[in-house]
């Protein structure tokens, strides 16, 4: 970590040139004696990503920007907000702090934190942050989470963990057992030594599987911001012997989407068929992503169009987490269909359909965008149609 970035002159630098092409800054010489250039465009580059992901630290002075991967692995304070307010207690550990946005926010929930960062650059940048940003009470170490934790003689009510993702190849992995650390070799100290875990894994760990490695899961949450699943998130106790609530939220600056269900009940129930009606209904991608194809049309009373045709209809408009269409018309998929659409750009989405979205453009020459929105989709009678829409 170089101090000399602190400095106001490299400050005024590094806002100036927020909208400067990141290459032009490594090839040019450093206008500062004591900074590469590498550090001025790691500088710039990270606090870029910062705009919208991390507001508060964008908009704070003096804040020290680590390289790209270390932002990108870091939670976006949307999410990290979220994960502060499904804990409490008195003391916390966060095995593996990285950048400390996490740790930021369960700061302002538990007054004792201590964050663990085995890189000792990182660890320091961190540190330095948190003092900008006045969480200095937050104790950072610079050690190996895992082996604080086995060295450690008490009890933390909380233990957060999340598991890097990325192979010594640096690839992104999002098997447990192929991050680090492999949660499932050291699940019974993270029980023995905690109240409560808290896990955050990749989006694209089957739930299925995380059942099956994880013990006492009591609840599991689907984060998606606007629509993009970016979190699964697992509270583990010893307490917990029941099955798990899967609860799936859609966090939206027009208010968020919530969707609470348990396995036993989506097998359970019978989705009832119907050609499609006069609206149609989209779940949100953190439903799609749990698995809630039966429970979400119960608990809305919606018709589903096919058994693996993950789209609802009704003839009254419900609300619903998700997107919802006025369908306008339905037609068989092809040729002779499309050109009597008569329309020169529309929004394509299938669900159920052998051609793909690129397909279906190159073939037919749609362009993409505008207010009409076609469905490609299975139905009932497992015959392929178009969905001609306009947003309800």
């Amino acid at each position: 970590m170089n101090k000399e970035v602190l400095k106001t002159g490299v400050q005024e630098y590094i806002n100036n040139n927020l909208n400067t092409d990141i290459l032009s800054v490594l090839l040019k010489k450093s206008k500062f004696d004591a900074i590469s250039s590498k550090e001025l465009a790691q500088q710039i580059e990270g606090k870029k990503r910062c705009a919208v992901k991390l507001p508060t630290w964008f908009k704070t002075n003096e804040i020290y920007y680590p390289p790209k991967v270390n932002i990108e692995q870091s939670s976006s304070e949307k999410t990290a907000f979220y994960k502060a307010n499904l804990i409490g207690g008195k003391s916390l550990l966060d095995v593996t702090g990285g950048f400390g946005v996490d740790s930021y926010f369960f700061g302002q929930r538990i007054a004792n934190v201590t964050l663990c960062e085995i890189n000792k650059e990182l660890a320091q940048i961190t540190t330095h942050n948190l003092h900008i940003l006045g969480a200095s009470a937050i104790e950072v170490v610079n050690t190996d989470g895992i082996e604080y934790l086995k060295k450690f003689d008490g009890i933390f009510d909380w233990i957060y963990i999340d598991p890097s993702r990325r192979d010594e190849s640096k690839g992104k992995v999002f098997k447990l057992s192929d991050c680090t650390p492999d949660v499932t070799q050291y699940l019974d100290l993270l029980k023995e030594k905690s109240k409560g875990i808290l896990l955050k894994t990749s989006p694209l760990l089957d739930i299925a599987s995380g059942l099956k490695e994880l013990k006492s899961v009591g609840e599991i949450h689907i984060v998606a911001v606007n629509n993009e699943v970016k979190e699964v998130l697992w509270i583990i106790r010893n307490t917990n012997h029941a099955e798990p609530l899967i609860k799936t939220i859609n966090l939206k600056d027009s208010g968020d989407e919530v969707f609470i269900f348990k396995r036993s009940d989506e097998n359970s129930i019978q989705s009832v068929l119907s050609i499609p009606l006069k609206y149609l209904y989209e779940p949100n991608a953190a439903i799609l992503k749990a698995g809630a194809f039966k429970a979400i049309g119960k608990q809305f009373h919606l018709k589903k169009l096919h058994e693996h045709t993950h789209l609802y209809t009704s003839h009254k408009k419900v609300n619903f987490p998700g997107r919802i269409f006025k369908i306008l018309s339905t037609h068989p998929y092809n040729k002779k269909s499309l050109a009597a659409l008569q329309f020169e750009k529309a929004n394509i989405t299938i669900r159920n359909f052998p051609v793909s979205v690129a397909e279906i453009r190159k073939k037919h020459k749609i362009k993409e965008g505008g207010n009409l929105y076609l469905f490609f989709i299975t139905d009932l009678n497992n015959k392929r149609q178009i969905l001609k829409c306009i947003k309800a």
